[in-house]
């Protein structure tokens, strides 16, 4: 096989480059966003956070208003491709419910940012969301594994029939969503930290009770 040309090694460097630097726009992005809201952050401060230019930022996503739906789809994107990476198929369906959940639970305790990027696209009444053709495509990734576990629970006698996927979604979403967009004012209100490691793995187990606990109710 011939080695490449120069030409064609310094296009594939060139493309290189420009992926590294679209991906550090959007780790600095993203954290921007996520600290200050869509309305106070700004371009020339994530700009002078990279190894860019605001121009190039506007190069390569056009408008901030683009660089927020590209945040928010890459955001979305990681946690859709962990859900379907997640090998439940060969588990009894309760089992596989926890599993579900708990990853959930575990993503959402690790990624703070996303939640609060949900939170903020929430105040602006989803109006980014609402125009990206990327996002209205992982609907059904998020429903697919959930779909296929209730299923089989309701095949093997365990689940209540009156449920669908988007239920068991919304409450999954509830719980970890809330502890952790709710830290702060929970503890101020209770004192209770609801991201104390101590109290960790009791919610963690709780999600999967407050679940199984449903869908096997009579």
């Amino acid at each position: 096989m011939a080695a490449p040309s120069p030409e064609d090694a310094a296009g594939k460097d060139r493309t290189r480059d420009a992926e590294r630097t679209k991906a550090e726009i959007l780790d600095v992005a993203a954290a921007e966003f996520a600290e200050k809201g869509y309305d106070g952050a700004r371009v020339e401060e994530i700009a002078a956070k990279t190894r860019t230019t605001k121009r190039m930022i506007y190069y390569y996503f056009t408008s901030k208003d683009q660089l927020f739906v590209t945040v928010l789809e890459r955001a979305y994107t990681v946690i859709r491709s962990l859900e379907q990476e997640l090998d439940v198929d060969h588990l009894d369906p309760v089992d596989a419910i926890r599993q579900l959940a708990e990853l959930t639970f575990d993503h959402h305790e690790s990624h703070p940012g996303f939640v609060r990027l949900v939170s903020i696209e929430n105040i602006h009444r989803a109006e980014h969301i609402a125009r990206s053709t990327t996002l209205s495509t992982l609907a059904n990734p998020a429903l697919d594994v959930l779909t296929r576990i209730l299923e089989r629970g309701r095949a093997a006698g365990l689940f209540r029939e009156d449920v669908d996927a988007l239920d068991v979604h919304m409450a999954i979403s509830a719980f970890c969503v809330f502890r952790t967009a709710n830290r702060y004012t929970f503890n101020a209100i209770f004192g209770r930290d609801l991201l104390d490691p101590a109290t960790r793995e009791h919610h963690r187990r709780m999600l999967g009770d407050l679940l199984v606990s449903y869908l096997t109710a009579s």
